[in-house]
């Protein structure tokens, strides 16, 4: 049987973009199957959703297969602010609301690895140290310009004439010399990012050459992934889909997976979980009504990497109440209404928006007129009606529905 490396992965798997030299990475992992490489999360938010879950599923692959991944946290490169793949400068964020998101993005990324597995840095700790005339002269001097106004993250910009400031236009040396920071602590030799980051890796290679590196240095991206309908990973109607229960419970989370479009299961089974392929390509066989059992497939797996399989067991078990026998079961989200606040009444459209089950007043207009909202499992038309505690003389809770996948207990007291 022949031993796959982390490009043979990153096809089979549907994680490969483009390489700096494939040819020569194969040759490189051979010769060092646990070539040090690493991958960066800038501190930008406290938590990670579902659009950075690529880079944790190539990190796990790669210490199945004897890697010691390094994993950069951005807490120098936050300051400025990538601009790759954004139409508008990033609000800067203070030290401490920075530092306050890497430890936040540590403990999201520790759910799906073991802290002893990988190597945490903060580039901070090199980025914080510099001073900014003596690394002009060392660094800003390698760098031309001409070059910087051809890649993507800067061209796109200037193409449709928005603002991209000086600041910004710093990013790319700086994250060129985390290259050259990891070359030299931790023998780094690859970096790997998405498809908008090709730029920064080419850089941060040719930059290291120049100053350090005596071996030769590989990037490698993987595609940005997008919903069969073209929607970014990771976005919903609802939201970001976050990978910490703080942010999005276990149970939305299993749902987000179990309701992914038909033409995307299969991919997704490759992408975001760790099954065979050949129980995969079964998978791939099924049609019609069938394909569901995919789905719960893929909800359960992703859910099992991110939250453990206690919560994914959980989840389904709560679907399956909910949807197969008309119950609810523990892990349907709950609203606690006072009474206080029903002995004028409620609007029912107020009561769906205050429950999360609509993202506005409007919404949960439309969602009653177009006959997509129940309670108690009955049809419900009437936006203005008035919700009062006598609502609940006898029952334990009302169940509210917008369609048929978002339920809510609405519990008085």
């Amino acid at each position: 049987m022949v031993q796959l490396d982390l490009v043979d992965i990153f096809h089979e798997r549907g994680y490969f973009h483009q390489c700096t030299d494939e040819q020569g990475l194969k040759a490189a992992i051979v010769k060092n199957p646990s070539m040090p490489f690493y991958v960066g999360f800038d501190c930008t938010a406290a938590t990670l959703h579902v659009g950075s879950l690529l880079q944790i599923m190539i990190v796990r692959q790669a210490i199945a297969l004897g890697m010691k991944p390094v994993i950069l946290l951005g807490g120098g490169t936050t300051k400025i602010g990538d601009p790759s793949g954004k139409d508008e400068s990033r609000n800067l964020q203070t030290n401490d609301a920075i530092d306050g998101n890497l430890q936040g993005i540590k403990k999201v990324i520790c759910q799906f690895v073991s802290e002893e597995d990988v190597v945490f840095v903060n580039n901070d700790d090199w980025l914080g140290e510099l001073g900014y005339i003596s690394f002009l002269r060392d660094v800003g001097r390698l760098f031309s310009v001409n070059k910087m106004l051809t890649f993507e993250s800067v061209k796109r910009r200037l193409d449709r004439e928005q603002h991209l400031s000086f600041l910004e236009f710093n990013y790319m040396l700086l994250q060129a010399y985390d290259f050259v920071e990891l070359y030299k602590r931790h023998g780094c030799r690859l970096q790997f990012g998405g498809s908008d980051q090709w730029g920064n890796i080419v850089s941060g290679i040719e930059l290291a050459r120049k100053m350090e590196a005596k071996e030769e240095l590989f990037g490698i991206t993987s595609p940005l992934i997008t919903t069969s309908t073209g929607a970014k990973m990771g976005k919903t109607a609802d939201g970001a889909v976050w990978l910490s229960a703080e942010d999005l419970s276990a149970y939305d989370y299993w749902q987000f997976w179990r309701n992914v479009d038909d033409a995307d299961v299969i991919r997704f089974l490759k992408l975001f979980t760790e099954l065979p392929l050949s129980k995969i390509d079964e998978l791939s066989k099924l049609q019609g009504q069938d394909i569901n059992e995919a789905k719960i497939i893929l909800a359960n797996e992703a859910t099992t990497l991110c939250h453990g399989k206690d919560a994914a067991d959980a989840a389904q078990e709560t679907a399956k109440k909910t949807f197969e026998q008309g119950g609810l079961g523990g892990d349907i989200p709950t609203y606690n209404v006072s009474v206080d606040e029903l002995t004028a009444g409620v609007p029912v459209y107020k009561l769906f928006h205050m429950a999360g089950l609509c993202e506005s007043g409007g919404a949960a207009r439309r969602l009653m007129k177009g006959n997509g909202a129940k309670i108690n499992d009955q049809p419900h038309t009437d936006p203005e009606a008035q919700v009062t505690s006598s609502w609940f003389e006898g029952k334990e809770y009302l169940k509210l529905s917008a369609g048929k996948k978002k339920h809510v207990k609405v519990i008085l007291g």
